[in-house]
């Protein structure tokens, strides 16, 4: 037995799951789907503070929920999450020409215990965190994101745009140890970056172009000195609300790189799947977990992205009839900041095909610009719904909780959270709807990826 809630919609969904031979059907989650109209008491996982208790952990928490102490803001509507998130999968899918075939547009420089929240609310689709920055220490509201390297905030003065948020604007001037990356130095060189004098420019060649700096970094109770980041002067893009971004990619310049002496470029989260709830973020070895599933790490020349290998899904407890060749052609990346995991087509249209067999007895829903498969549960106390497994190589199976399984627009509009790409060989995504409630961790210098279910 346990609990979640179809989020968005913030719908508990308390299920079993039982085999039955009269359906033909070897693994179902009975769901009872109970609206409710608020949200008024923290209920973290207990589990939760037993992970906090490592050697450095983060808690992460709902923006919009009663876990939150900040004060809340407009959020975006469901259908306006998805728009953004394939927007992210479009500059994914065009950074990673090698993977899909497409044309790789890496844009020109241009030279003119920390609470963390789920980033729906701040009109973004990704997670985010609190850290410091500078002496004294400025606390900023961040992204922390698997699929970027570089570290950036919004800085003063803005010499051309910077898009409203919440916290106040970064301002150097007001640290003491706040200093310009030399344009000589490694960092600087070794990047591409350009220089402006002698001080190292930076820019990612869509959202933010800035200084490229070092400053006292602050994940209470760690203090990180001489932390490289950008600052940004010029910054668009869907980050409304958040100072800028904390990048967990496997680059040199990521915070896991830097932080290697300290953390041993180990990192673990789990994203909780209650708007009510908790999860956590920590950092270093003692993040492992007993009885973790391992999949490796493939080694690949596209970065900023930590590649995973996917090789079969099951619906039912039955396999799909995938070929092995439709995963491998394609490659498949794990992100923290994608919301919906994109398949091949293949793969997409036999799993969409065998959940739809078993949801026969529901009225399917209008489709979304994203997502096809949906159902309209309006009425209904209980819903009997598929189990669903996803395949990694080194025999890692992972079966979704059933938060993993769907998104909600609301109870008439109950989606299926998987959504396939139009190209064969575009890059598959294996996005954070899915990883919810488990223990993700990232062993960079084993090169392995591990799972743990049933952790927030």
């Amino acid at each position: 037995m346990g609990n979640g809630l179809f989020t968005l919609l913030q719908i508990y969904l308390l299920f079993v799951s039982f085999s039955t031979s009269a359906l033909g059907l070897r693994k179902l989650h009975v769901v009872d789907v109970r609206a409710f109209t608020s949200r008024n008491v923290c209920s973290g996982p207990k589990d939760v503070e037993r992970h906090m208790s490592v050697k450095q952990g983060l808690k992460i928490v709902d923006r919009h929920g009663p876990c939150s102490t900040l004060p809340p803001v407009e959020k975006l509507s469901p259908e306006q999450i998805l728009s953004n998130d394939q927007s992210r999968v479009d500059s994914i899918h065009r950074q990673t020409s090698a993977v899909s075939g497409k044309d790789k547009t890496s844009g020109p420089l241009n030279t003119s215990q920390v609470t963390a929240q789920y980033g729906g609310s701040y009109s973004t689709a990704n997670y985010i965190v609190s850290v410091g920055i500078g002496t004294p220490s400025k606390t900023l509201t961040v992204i922390f994101d698997t699929g970027s390297d570089i570290t950036w905030v919004q800085c003063e003065p803005c010499q051309q745009h910077c898009y409203m948020q919440k916290d106040p604007i970064f301002d150097p001037s007001q640290s003491s140890t706040f200093a310009n990356v030399s344009c000589n130095s490694a960092q600087c060189t070794g990047n591409s970056f350009g220089c402006s004098g002698s001080s190292c420019l930076y820019g990612d060649g869509s959202f933010t172009v800035g200084y490229y700096a070092k400053d006292t970094l602050t994940l209470t109770p760690d203090v990180i000195q001489n932390f490289r980041f950008g600052c940004g002067q010029n910054n668009d893009g869907i980050f409304w609300e958040i100072a800028g971004l904390l990048g967990l990619g496997p680059s040199s310049e990521s915070f896991v790189s830097q932080t290697s002496d300290k953390y041993q470029r180990v990192f673990a989260y789990c994203l909780p799947a209650l708007s009510s709830s908790t999860g956590y973020l920590n950092f270093g070895s003692s993040s492992n977990m007993p009885n973790t599933k391992r999949t490796p790490i493939p080694q690949h020349s596209d970065p900023p992205y930590y590649y995973i290998t996917m090789t079969g899904l099951t619906v039912a407890d039955q396999p799909l009839q995938i070929t092995s060749t439709v995963f491998s052609n394609a490659g498949m990346i794990i992100d923290s900041g994608t919301v919906i995991t994109r398949l091949p087509p293949d793969a997409y249209q036999a799993l969409r095909s065998a959940f739809r067999q078993h949801m026969t007895q529901y009225k399917m829903a209008p489709s979304t610009t994203l997502l096809d498969t949906c159902y309209d549960f309006t009425g209904y106390d209980n819903v009997t719904i598929p189990s669903v497994s996803v395949q990694f190589l080194n025999n890692v199976s992972l079966e979704l909780d059933p938060n993993g399984i769907f998104y909600v627009i609301d109870i008439s509009q109950v989606c299926l959270a998987f959504a396939g790409n139009s190209n064969p060989r575009d890059l598959g995504i294996y996005g954070n709807v899915q990883q919810r409630t488990f223990n993700v961790i990232y062993d960079v210098p084993n090169e392995e990826i591990g799972f743990n279910p049933e952790a927030c």
